[in-house]
């Protein structure tokens, strides 16, 4: 009766054995798929990782040349022509924005004079007037001082119109946009690029901020703005 039990369950192990295969073997074929699978993701990731043909960008200090990309991967090096010609107009690019805040402190001083020059006219029949009676009092000095204040309080203050104000916001908004630029440039940490930065401004200050220094308490407009970031 033993026998005959130890004969029943080996019977029993062997047919849970047979069961037990074909669920190990689809589990085997299972993870062997789901390893092919893997393996297609880490193929698929691998392709995302190449997306951007093959650009240079580094978030530290370098002097990349080929293969760099800056704003865009549109624009990604690929000669030292390329380069060459991408750093001049990022220096011209710094130019630029000085030129342009020169031209938003001209433009005010435009709309200033136009004002004045309404009012110039107007006032001077009275300055006249008020010159030959002071003058016959207590001289020329007096007189051209009293005619100074008359006219400066007969012109009133100063107020831009819709267009003009139109023209004032829309300088400031290049001015804006090219400083941003080239702050976004400076953040790929690219040594040229930042070298080409700095002589831009350099040289736009050199140039457009070449003029009168006024001996009076009115700043110029090298004292007005010391930086640079973002207009």
């Amino acid at each position: 009766m033993d026998m005959q039990h130890d004969h029943n369950h080996s019977t029993m192990t062997s047919t849970q054995t047979a069961m037990a295969m074909p669920t190990s073997a689809a589990s085997g074929h299972d993870h062997s798929s789901m390893g092919h699978d893997h393996s297609s993701m880490g193929h698929d990731h691998s392709s995302m990782g190449g997306m951007g043909n093959g650009c240079k960008i580094s978030m530290l200090f370098n002097l990349n040349t080929i293969d760099s990309c800056f704003l865009s991967s549109s624009w990604q090096i690929t000669s030292n022509g390329m380069f060459a010609g991408s750093c001049i107009g990022v220096f011209l690019l710094g130019m630029v924005l000085e030129f342009l805040r020169r031209s938003i402190k001209e433009y005010d001083r435009f709309l200033v004079r136009q004002h004045l020059s309404k009012f110039q006219s107007a006032t001077s029949p009275a300055a006249a007037t008020n010159s030959s009676i002071n003058s016959s009092k207590d001289g020329p000095v007096v007189a051209a001082a009293a005619a100074s204040s008359c006219a400066a309080a007969a012109v009133p203050p100063f107020r831009p119109n819709l267009w003009q104000q139109g023209i004032r916001a829309f300088l400031h908004l290049l001015a804006f946009v090219v400083a941003y630029i080239l702050m976004l440039l400076a953040m790929y940490y690219n040594g040229y690029m930042i070298l080409c930065i700095f002589l831009g401004s350099f040289f736009g200050a050199f140039i457009f901020q070449w003029e009168t220094l006024p001996l009076g308490g009115q700043q110029t407009s090298a004292a007005q703005e010391s930086t640079v970031c973002c207009g």
